[in-house]
């Protein structure tokens, strides 16, 4: 369900000792999140998704044997068209929840397509729903930005832990965090673009003193730190061609749908070295996507394993794209450098379901010469 600062240290210690995540008013996370699942248009947008769609339907398709005389549940049903593909694959009955009044939408095509002997819809929060039996299957496209973004898994993993049989399979099975450094030209495009903003600021502050008599110029600083934050420290949406990708992905986390804890996917911590595979270019920053397989589980498997991968493409983009975190400056590099980086991803104060990004990294020339380091903060929105 992809859509479109300085935290304290004492937060993310609270996260990565295993805190319990803070309790979140419904209405309040309702307002913010859900709501906008409610629209046909942003149903639409994920449903145009070819990717997405293809991998969804070659999944239940290719593995009716997951499906046919089984229970399933579709967690953020959506439209219900995964609850609708799993009755038309043989499944004897679906649970589609929906926690938006896009329920209504679904129970229309539920009938209209001639499954409502065996979907039944429900509106309600996975977490409050109650059913009236376990289910063989759970399924749900839970995936936000950078795999995590959105928080949705939250909801998956709740719905596992009380509603799965213990030899139940989830479809997506698995998933993946992709990392890899990129060049851009949208680097000197930000900074221009602060600059300008910067520009306009001081113009406005010196317009207002002369005009009207008022300085506002002891707001320079927070002004600055605002847009600063807005141009060089929020991630940005990017549908990147793979020429873009100049040294080795790593994977900076790897998720077991059948045993992950809302702890593990908390935070996301990853130290890892990426090989510079392109001759006499710049390092502007660093790509991020994911991937998501459907294998069933060792002693369940899949019949045919299928992949959903937001890697970057020439022609398979997904609305997902990938997150993109610029470096200023770039850097120049070569083929045979070495990239260092640190990656902490935690999730926001201010919204739980969006996320914080600490990057730091550090270029060792294949001559021996470490060039300066980088460090920054980002906001994943």
């Amino acid at each position: 369900m992809g859509s479109r600062h300085n935290g304290g240290a004492s937060d993310r210690a609270a996260l990565g000792n295993g805190g319990a995540p803070p309790v979140v008013d419904k209405e309040v996370d309702f307002a913010n999140y859900f709501c906008t699942y409610a629209f046909l248009y942003h149903q639409k947008e994920m449903l145009s998704d070819r990717v997405r769609m293809n991998a969804y339907y070659d999944s239940i398709f290719r593995n009716k044997h997951h499906f046919n005389g089984k229970t399933v549940l579709d967690v953020g049903t959506g439209s219900g068209i995964l609850a609708i593909w799993s009755a038309q694959a043989g499944a004897k009955k679906v649970y589609a929840v929906e926690a938006t009044k896009m329920s209504e939408h679904a129970r229309a095509l539920v009938k209209s397509n001639n499954v409502e002997n065996v979907v039944e819809v429900i509106e309600g929060s996975m977490e409050d729903v109650v059913l009236p039996e376990k289910v063989d299957v759970i399924i749900s496209e839970w995936m936000g930005y950078l795999l995590l973004r959105e928080s949705m898994f939250d909801s998956v993993i709740c719905a596992r832990d009380r509603w799965l049989k213990p030899n139940g399979v989830m479809y997506p099975s698995h998933a993946r965090i992709w990392f890899a450094p990129i060049r851009s030209g949208l680097v000197e495009r930000k900074e221009n673009d602060l600059e300008e903003v910067m520009d306009d600021w001081y113009n406005f502050v010196e317009d207002t003193k002369d005009t009207y008599g008022v300085d506002m110029g002891v707001l320079t600083q927070p002004f600055s730190a605002e847009q600063r934050r807005y141009y060089l420290q929020t991630s940005l949406w990017q549908n990147l061609h793979p020429n873009q990708i100049i040294g080795t992905a790593a994977i900076i986390k790897e998720i077991d749908c059948l045993t992950a804890t809302v702890n593990d996917i908390s935070e996301v911590r990853s130290n890892f070295s990426s090989s510079i595979a392109m001759e006499n270019t710049s390092l502007c920053g660093f790509g991020g996507w994911f991937d998501v397989h459907f294998r069933g589980r060792k002693d369940n498997p899949a019949q045919q394993e299928v992949e959903l991968t937001t890697a970057p493409s020439k022609d398979a983009g997904t609305h997902w794209g990938q997150q993109v975190f610029l470096i200023h400056p770039p850097s120049c590099v070569t083929e045979g450098d070495n990239v260092s980086v640190e990656f902490l991803m935690y999730r926001s104060k201010e919204n739980h379901r969006l996320m914080e990004v600490e990057l730091g990294c550090e270029v060792r020339q294949s001559s021996g010469n470490l060039l300066p380091a980088f460090k920054s903060k980002f906001h994943v929105e």
